[in-house]
C-alpha cells in the first residue's frame, strides 16, 4: 500500500472523530455524602433522555495515536491547515483564519498531506 494525500487526510479527519468520542476531561469537583436518589418508575418516565455517547475503540485510539505523531512532520502553519480541514471547516473560514487566498490555502493544505505521505513512504521503505 502507498500513502496519498486522500489517505493522510481521511487518517487525520478519523482521528477527530475518534478524539470527539474520548471521555472530557473534568476538574475534580466537590464530593458529596449524600446518598443517591431513588426516582420513582414515573418520575423516570418524565426525565430527559440521556444522550447516548459511543466510545472509542481501543484499535481507532491506535490509528488516531499513531496518526497525532505524523504532525511533528510539518511546520506549526501547516498544522494548522491540516487540523483545520480534518474538522471539516469550510475553505472559506480557513482561508480567513490563515489570512492566505483560498486557492493558496488548499495548495498548502495539498503540499502538506504530500509531505506527510513522502515522510511515512520514506518510513515504511526503511522497515
Amino acid at each position: 500500500m502507498s500513502w496519498t494525500e486522500k489517505m493522510v487526510a481521511e487518517r487525520f479527519e478519523a482521528c477527530v472523530k475518534t478524539l470527539r468520542k474520548l471521555p472530557a476531561v473534568r476538574m475534580g469537583g466537590y464530593v458529596s455524602a449524600w446518598p443517591d436518589i431513588v426516582y420513582t418508575p414515573k418520575e423516570i418516565n418524565r426525565q430527559e433522555p440521556k444522550p447516548i455517547r459511543f466510545t472509542a475503540l481501543p484499535d481507532e485510539i491506535t490509528r488516531m495515536e499513531e496518526t497525532l505523531t505524523w504532525i511533528h512532520w510539518v511546520n506549526e502553519a501547516e498544522r494548522h491547515l491540516i487540523w483545520l480541514r480534518a474538522y471539516r471547516v469550510p475553505w472559506r473560514v480557513v482561508a480567513r483564519k490563515t489570512g492566505v487566498p483560498r486557492t493558496s490555502a488548499q495548495r498548502y493544505w495539498e503540499e502538506a498531506l504530500r509531505k506527510i505521505a513522502r515522510c511515512l513512504e520514506a518510513e515504511r521503505n526503511a522497515a
